[in-house]
């Protein structure tokens, strides 16, 4: 379990890097910077924590996790434009990132005695929810809903991990499966630039819509 610490680590940072460039974006400050690191590497586990009852949220209480974001918005702060030419690998980052805080969020909502639907959600809240939270900050449309099978990769994950719990394995492996298959899927939807299905915009507002259809059927 050393290791899925680790990858724990460097999955926030990952996300607090993507985070405080968010900030970068927009010109915000150092404190803007640091704000948005913080609120997108450790934001998904303290939502997840309070669903769970889980109080005080684990990043509360290991300020580690807080040191990691601050070292992260640190690093962009000082050497956004190095970073930037390196995309792909912060990139690839994010999505080892995603893959094992979906296995932990999944892992920790069973713990918590979540029923399979549940947990299935507490892995893409725990994966997704700091970016959400970022994107609104931001003032965006959260990414995760428009563009990218980034949160359905982490469901798909969780609803692995409860598939996995049917058979009589440890809970180690059950993790590093999950990270492994929502890996897999994360990495195959950027090749193939998968997307969910989208609804066509309407050309006017539905009210403005049913209007003229009244007054067309009047004729």
């Amino acid at each position: 379990m050393e290791l899925i610490h680790i990858l724990d680590i460097a999955g926030t940072f990952a996300f607090a890097v993507s985070g405080a460039f968010r900030a970068v974006k927009y010109a915000m400050d150092i404190l803007g910077i640091a704000v948005l690191a913080m609120a997108t590497g450790v934001g998904g586990g303290m939502i997840r924590d309070l669903l769970l009852g889980a109080t005080p949220p684990a990043a509360l209480v290991d300020t580690g996790y807080i040191l990691i974001c601050l070292a992260g918005a640190a690093v962009v702060f000082l050497a956004a434009p190095k970073i930037a030419r390196r995309w792909d690998y912060l990139m690839a980052a994010d999505a080892v990132g995603l893959s094992v805080f979906a296995a932990i969020g999944a892992a920790k909502a069973e713990a918590y005695g979540a029923v399979p639907l549940t947990i299935a959600m507490m892995a893409m809240i725990t994966a997704c929810g700091g970016g959400v939270i970022r994107d609104l900050l931001s003032r965006e449309i959260p990414a995760i809903l428009t563009t990218g099978f980034y949160a359905s990769a982490a469901l798909l994950g969780g609803f692995m991990f409860v598939f996995l719990g049917t058979f009589e394995l440890t809970e180690g492996i059950r993790i590093f499966i999950t990270i492994g298959f929502t890996l897999l899927v994360r990495v195959m939807a950027l090749k193939f630039k998968l997307n969910l299905p989208r609804v066509k915009s309407l050309h006017a507002s539905p009210s403005e819509i049913a209007r003229v259809h009244r007054e067309n059927g009047r004729k």
